[in-house]
């Protein structure tokens, strides 16, 4: 007899149209290093970040977040106001919608105004809350917002010759509508000539970035600071280097430049200032406290403490990492031509099981930052290797860390030769690196020999670019995303640094790819070898006896569609593939979200979105799963998203059975009732309190899901039943109760 765990999944939404997309088996793993705005509600301060919300109350040094994980819609915040008064916030994202947060709840707004002929931008430049209306500033020009109805009114866009002139921010005052833009400081009363731009005003001319207002306005360019009554102003009596931000209070004007806010009260008199020593976005004054909005910090008290919930240094990332406790993540990626992108000029971030890290290597490096991949050492958990993909000479290479202390650079020295796909470690703790154009078009790849401490190179086949390899009982899988490549199929024979014997395969067209462009590859529990191209999955089965096939043939999944077959994710670019412990599969489609496969691939079992789901991206770029926890890390250029899966390190034995939501009541929860922890097969049967059969079936994989209906595709009664189950041989056995409220 096993225990039982009894557990109550709690479903919550903020939604708009009932659509829930976010529950608590989402978490994020977002920063909120960068803030972009502070406000405050009775006491407890308010930071909106790039991806997410967080508050602080300094009394207690209390911190709790709120993400797309659990309540907003969207990420790449863009703007943010919140008026304590009415309790309402509002929050601005980069593609145009927003989300109003009220005590009732959070209403998803896509229907912003856009104005005839307009390709620009949508992004949300600036949000001002006056009483129960919003003034939004964006790259056409100004609409108002209507709290209660969440509805918008007037518009006006501002074009000038034929060019629309971007709003950088706006304010209410007296009903008066003031905005500034790159020509001036513009105002109009909201009347029925609102929306007709040649009517508005031009109150100061100059090329003016930032407004504030409330019983004042403030605004300014990059060194001066104006404020007066709306027709009348003064200046500042202090010129800044470069003002990052203006904000007006009930008692104070606040100025953030580059690295300091300054604090004035509203008669135009010095108060104090704080120089926080880094680069801002905005600055808070309250309780005779300033706090600082910095770019990479968080949020910053006087006393220089680093107030946010921990997370990675940036939301920038690309491939992930996880043995035990321990997270890396890799920041880099490829443009469409497979060039390194460096803009970002990011390392890796690392979470050691208690904190997030960001070494001190990538703070002043010496170069173009591009890190495509960094793993963690099996059997030495300290020791992270990552590779920089930038066409700089003395930074491209494989660094070795220690406790993320730099180590040592192995050099490929060539900016453009023997560039590295990917990392990755065996099963024994061979590290390989997929490597290409060694030189042009050869593909291969390096073994770390770790005697030696340098890592060999081995050229094998012609073939462009290289992804990140898989490498499982002698055998190296390495993935070639160009036209002319395929995938290579290397058998090392667990011995990397002798290759006389190796042998190899280079599957290609002629073995049934749809294209020899191929992204992903990995193998399941039961050693089929699963591969994503550009243009579709194929299957190969028992992949180590291929080597020695004359014309080894790739399958497709072929899955009934309106009754007829069709094939599985035909002509999708298949980003990534990975199985959990019950030979599931999980798959990202670019563009597509993420596929939960059986353990077949013939039938979807979840289908996660951008907009089903907290997913920030609907192109995951890397997936790992977790057997230990269950967990599943989703990988985005936009930052990484967790979801509790349901299925642990699966056995022919059970586990601890754990049954969820139970009891289940149908006016609070009407999804499936999950079943977890179960041997690989498991026989179920559902009783009724009188012992009636309700429900039998089979699992496969260590998790089942109910449905509530009987035998007949009928809902089952209120009442309580029981689930009784064996494992494939008979030879364990589980029992739980489930308890029906309709």
């Amino acid at each position: 007899m096993k225990k039982i765990l009894p557990f109550l999944l709690i479903l919550f939404s903020l939604s708009l149209n009932s659509q829930v997309i976010s529950s608590s088996k989402w978490s994020d793993l977002f920063s909120y290093n960068n803030v972009l705005a502070i406000r405050e509600d009775n006491g407890k301060l308010i930071a909106a970040t790039e991806n997410g919300i967080f508050y602080y109350t300094p009394g207690t040094g209390e911190l709790s977040k709120l993400s797309k994980a659990n309540g907003l819609h969207e990420v790449k915040i863009s703007a943010f106001d919140y008026n304590p008064e009415t309790k309402t916030g509002l929050v601005g994202y980069a593609n145009g919608s927003m989300d109003v947060i009220t005590p009732e709840g959070i209403t998803y707004v896509v229907d912003i105004p856009i104005a005839s002929g307009y390709t620009g931008n949508k992004k949300i430049n600036h949000i001002s809350i006056s009483g129960n209306l919003a003034v939004i500033s964006v790259g056409y020009g100004v609409s108002i917002f209507k709290l209660d109805k969440k509805e918008f009114g007037d518009s006006s866009f501002f074009m000038v010759n034929g060019v629309y002139e971007t709003a950088k921010e706006a304010v209410i005052k007296d009903n008066f509508v003031y905005a500034v833009t790159a020509t001036g400081l513009k105002s109009h009363e909201m009347n029925v000539t609102f929306p007709i731009f040649s009517t508005w005003n031009n109150v100061a001319t100059g090329n003016f970035t930032q407004i504030s207002g409330g019983t004042i306005i403030a605004y300014a360019d990059a060194n001066t600071v104006k404020f007066g009554d709306g027709n009348s102003f003064a200046n500042l009596p202090r010129r800044f280097s470069d003002i990052r931000d203006v904000l007006v209070t009930a008692q104070n004007i606040i100025v953030a430049d580059a690295t300091s806010v300054s604090v004035f009260n509203i008669s135009g008199a010095f108060v104090k200032s704080y120089d926080a020593g880094e680069s801002l976005n905005s600055g808070f004054y309250t309780d005779s406290k300033i706090y600082a909005a910095t770019k990479v910090s968080g949020m910053k008290n006087e006393s220089g403490d680093s107030l946010k919930p921990d997370g990675p240094y940036n939301n920038t990332s690309y491939k992930i990492d996880v043995k035990g406790s321990q997270i890396v993540i890799a920041s880099g990626s490829k443009n469409e031509n497979l060039d390194p992108i460096t803009n970002h000029n990011l390392g890796y971030y690392h979470f050691d099981g208690t904190k997030w890290n960001y070494p001190q290597l990538f703070i002043n490096f010496p170069g173009n930052l591009n890190v495509l991949d960094a793993v963690i050492n099996p059997s030495i958990p300290e020791e992270i290797f990552f590779y920089n993909y930038a066409f700089d000479v003395g930074v491209k290479g494989i660094y070795k860390m220690d406790n993320n202390q730099f180590v040592k650079k192995y050099a490929t020295e060539d900016p453009f030769l023997n560039r590295v796909g990917g990392l990755a470690f065996d099963e024994n703790s061979q590290l390989f690196a997929s490597v290409a154009y060694m030189p042009n078009p050869k593909l291969g790849f390096y073994y770390y020999n770790r005697s030696a401490d340098n890592f060999q190179l081995v050229s094998v086949i012609d073939a462009k670019d290289s992804q990140k390899p898989v490498a499982k009982s002698g055998i190296l899988y390495i993935p070639s995303n160009r036209t002319g490549g395929g995938l290579l199929v290397y058998d090392y024979k667990n011995t990397p640094s002798s290759t006389g014997d190796d042998r190899f395969i280079m599957l290609r067209k002629n073995n049934n790819l749809p294209t020899e462009v191929v992204v992903s590859s990995n193998l399941d529990k039961n050693d089929d070898l699963w591969i994503g191209t550009a243009n579709g999955l194929r299957i190969i089965s028992n992949p180590s006896s291929i080597i020695t096939e004359e014309n080894p043939q790739a399958n497709p999944i072929i899955i009934e569609e309106n009754g007829l077959g069709e094939e599985l994710f035909r002509d999708s670019n298949v980003l990534q593939i990975e199985v959990d412990a019950g030979n599931q599969k999980w798959v990202s489609i670019d563009g597509g979200g993420v596929f939960y496969l059986n353990s077949t691939g013939e039938q979807t079992l979840k289908h996660f979105t951008k907009e089903n789901s907290p997913l920030p991206s609907n192109s995951v770029t890397d997936i790992k799963v977790d057997n230990a926890s269950g967990k599943v890390y989703f990988v985005t250029l936009d930052g990484v998203m967790l979801y509790q899966g349901d299925v642990l390190n699966v056995n022919e034995n059970f586990g601890d059975v754990l049954i969820y939501p139970n009891p289940v009541v149908y006016s609070k929860y009407k999804g499936n009732v999950n079943i977890r922890g179960l041997a690989e097969k498991t026989n179920i049967r559902i009783t009724d309190a009188a012992g009636n059969l309700v429900h039998q079936a089979v699992s496969r994989g260590g998790y089942y899901e109910w449905n509530l209906n009987n035998q007949r595709g009928v809902r089952v009664a209120s009442g309580i039943y029981f689930v009784l189950m064996t494992n494939a041989h008979g030879t364990d056995t589980a029992t739980a109760k489930i308890a029906v409220v309709n």
